[in-house]
C-alpha cells in the first residue's frame, strides 16, 4: 500500500475548501482516507494553512509521497524540511545504485 498525502476537496460549487489527507494512492480523491493532517483554504488572502506539523513529519518519515500541491503548501509552512527529507531519499538511492553496479561488475 503505496501512502500519498493530498488535498481532498470539500466545500460548494466555486468556494473550494481542502482537506489535507495522508490516503491510499489508489483511493478516489474525495474518498477514503487513513488521516487528516490539515486544512487549506484558498478563497481567504492571502490563503490560509492549518497543518500539523508532527503528523506531516510522521507520514513523510515513514515514506509517505507529497503530491505537487502539498509539497508546495508544506514547504511553505516547514521551510527546508521536505527538501532535506527528499535530498536524503536520493543520496540513499543513488548509492544503493552505485553498489548494486559495484556487484554486477564483480
Amino acid at each position: 500500500m503505496s501512502v500519498h498525502i493530498r488535498l481532498a476537496r470539500l466545500g460548494r460549487k466555486n468556494l473550494p475548501f481542502y482537506r489535507i489527507v495522508a490516503a491510499d494512492k489508489d483511493a478516489k480523491r474525495d474518498g477514503r482516507y487513513i488521516e487528516v493532517l490539515g486544512t487549506f483554504n484558498p478563497v481567504t488572502n492571502p490563503p490560509t494553512v492549518d497543518l500539523k506539523e508532527d503528523r506531516v513529519k510522521y507520514w513523510v518519515g515513514v515514506g509517505a509521497q507529497l503530491t505537487e500541491t502539498t509539497l508546495r503548501i508544506v514547504e511553505k509552512q516547514i521551510p527546508g524540511y521536505v527538501s532535506g527529507i527528499l535530498e536524503g531519499r536520493t543520496k540513499k538511492l543513488q548509492a544503493k545504485r552505485a553498489s548494486r553496479k559495484k556487484r554486477a561488475k564483480a
